[in-house]
């Protein structure tokens, strides 16, 4: 593999921005799902498991891409000490932006006193403050910092598992939960729900820093790699996942309901190495396997996977104000629930309210279409008028 600092700096590679579409709009079948009032998943429900099933690729998809992302903008500022700079302060804004803006996109209420969310643009920018430092090391050493976390985490859930209630207990445990455990706590006297802890997700980060440099390779030399890799990732998966040997803290035996749903349900939170890679081999293949695709849908769908962040910010309210919309509809006002803490603390949604799987895809391809007007104009103004803080979003 040749050395990246030869070449100039690259253009946009349209797969990567395809399978980052992908992701987003997969996203938003889950976030759906969080008004719809339709359970996370099912070990019986074949739909409803794949429902929620197909949206696990999102986060570590979302993840990987920002390292690779960061990695290629690192080429355009010229120095690891400028992108550095750019990491720690754009990770810096996204976590006020969680906790801020998106917290009250999120419920549409004011009660940061009793919850705060930290979800995963929390995490993606603790995630880019810590890779802000990662980036002054050698690649191979980055590299090596990033497959020990991801293939090692998983060695300490047997310590985890003996020492976890003490540490929760302790002065520190608020520390804990945010690099591991995740879950409710209390940071500086303010309540915070943590989805995504950081553990594995910097290791994560840091392998699609690393990643990044594949990207810089001639595009049938890249095309090699991703599909290389990604084959590699999923057999690791198929064995160690059959063998219910190390990589994951919950065995699948069938007793969660038929085999192959139990097969696949591998553990999100925090992300077991079986869970990262199920998901990431798939979006390796994905990226080898479309390195040239053209024609007018992936067009439609890379425009998403070009503004991630500019979307993110806009989908949750709009799915949002949609179900105020149909909660007035059905129900004469705005249901308490839909201002509820979504989307860890909404509590039980009311009696009869829950929608049907058609209904679900139906909001979310509703949801897509009027996503993908703003997301254009924003997409032409980035590419003609770039302002210095559209690279923040």
């Amino acid at each position: 593999m040749d050395d990246p600092k030869t070449r100039p700096p690259s253009v946009r590679i349209e797969s990567v921005d395809i399978v980052r579409g992908v992701v987003m709009l997969l996203m938003a079948i889950d976030h759906v799902r969080v008004y719809a009032g339709v359970p996370a998943g099912s070990s019986t429900s074949a739909t409803l498991f794949l429902t929620r099933w197909v949206t696990h690729f999102c986060v570590p998809a979302f993840v990987f891409l920002g390292g690779a992302s960061a990695f290629l903008h690192g080429r355009k500022l010229g120095s690891p000490a400028a992108l550095s700079r750019f990491l720690v302060s754009r990770g810096l804004v996204l976590v006020l932006l969680e906790l801020t803006v998106l917290r009250f996109f999120w419920t549409f209420n004011f009660d940061y006193a009793n919850y705060s969310l930290a979800g995963v643009i929390w995490m993606l920018g603790w995630c880019m403050v810590l890779l802000g430092g990662l980036v002054w090391l050698p690649w191979a050493a980055l590299m090596t910092v990033g497959v020990v976390i991801v293939t090692g985490h998983n060695l300490t859930d047997t310590v985890f598992a003996a020492a976890g209630p003490a540490a929760q207990q302790s002065g520190l445990a608020w520390l804990w939960q945010i690099l591991y455990f995740g879950g409710q706590t209390t940071v500086f006297g303010f309540p915070v729900a943590i989805l995504y802890s950081l553990v594995p997700w910097i290791g994560v980060m840091a392998l699609g820093y690393g990643f990044g440099r594949v990207l810089t390779l001639p595009a049938e030399v890249r095309t090699r790699w991703c599909l290389r890799l990604g084959a590699l990732a999923t057999v690791m998966f198929l064995v160690l996942r059959a063998t219910n040997g190390y990589g994951d803290p919950r065995p699948w035996n069938g007793e969660r309901g038929p085999a192959w749903i139990s097969f696949l349900a591998t553990t999100k939170y925090p992300g077991s190495l079986d869970f990262l890679l199920m998901t990431l081999g798939p979006v390796l293949l994905a990226l080898g396997a479309i390195d040239q695709a053209r024609g007018p849908i992936g067009r439609a769908v890379a425009l998403f996977g070009r503004v991630p962040m500019f979307y993110y910010l806009l989908h949750i309210p709009l799915i949002h104000l949609i179900f105020i919309g149909l909660s007035v509809a059905r129900f004469g006002a705005v249901i308490p629930w839909m201002t509820a803490n979504h989307p860890m603390n909404p509590g039980p949604p009311p009696d009869g309210y829950p929608y049907s799987l058609p209904a679900l895809y139906g909001i979310t391809a509703l949801a897509i279409a009027l996503l993908y007007f703003p997301c254009r104009w924003y997409a032409r103004a980035r590419a003609e008028r770039p302002q210095w803080w559209m690279s923040y979003l």
